[in-house]
């Protein structure tokens, strides 16, 4: 799904060399944020557990500007895993448009929930999420009993990625 006329939005292998680069410069500033590598519970996505993964492309550079994913937990339920927008991008609309591409992609899987995780030194991510109608849970999975993990779940539908595309 494209929601964004400034985008190509378009799934990637895990390998992919762009895709490996965004996920890295995450990582890093993530472990800048954090203060530490070792910020991630659970094991970290992969090829593997990893059934979409989406690379966003400014139409105008050309330039990449960010991506996303999403691990399958269950037969109905994804992670979103590894959203990330270059941060002169922040606030331009990519992160929702990558985020309303990856529901689509959930959907036509047959997932009916999508959850995410973000910890607590990204009030940023956390604010993001409940903009796009996620709703705080419990911590599930590898987050349980982490003090710094802040969970989210959100129902997807036929009709939740153009909302999330219009937030």
């Amino acid at each position: 799904m494209q929601t964004n006329p400034r985008l190509n939005i378009r799934q990637v292998t895990w390998a992919n060399p762009v895709g490996a680069d965004l996920r890295a410069a995450q990582q890093a500033e993530l472990d800048a944020r954090f203060g530490t590598n070792d910020h991630e519970p659970g094991p970290p996505p992969s090829e593997a557990d990893t059934a979409v993964f989406l690379v966003a492309h400014d139409k105008a550079s050309g330039q990449p500007v960010g991506c996303g994913g999403l691990r399958i937990l269950d037969t109905h339920t994804a992670e979103i895993k590894r959203l990330y927008v270059l941060p002169y991008t922040r606030g331009s609309g990519v992160a929702s448009s990558i985020l309303a591409a990856l529901e689509a992609h959930a959907h036509s899987l047959g997932i009916t929930s999508i959850t995410a995780e973000a910890g607590s030194v990204q009030t940023d991510g956390r604010q993001f999420y409940e903009n796009s109608g996620f709703v705080p849970v419990p911590n599930f999975g590898p987050y349980i009993g982490v003090e710094h993990s802040y969970c989210y779940a959100k129902a997807i539908d036929s009709h939740s990625a153009a909302h999330t595309a219009m937030a």
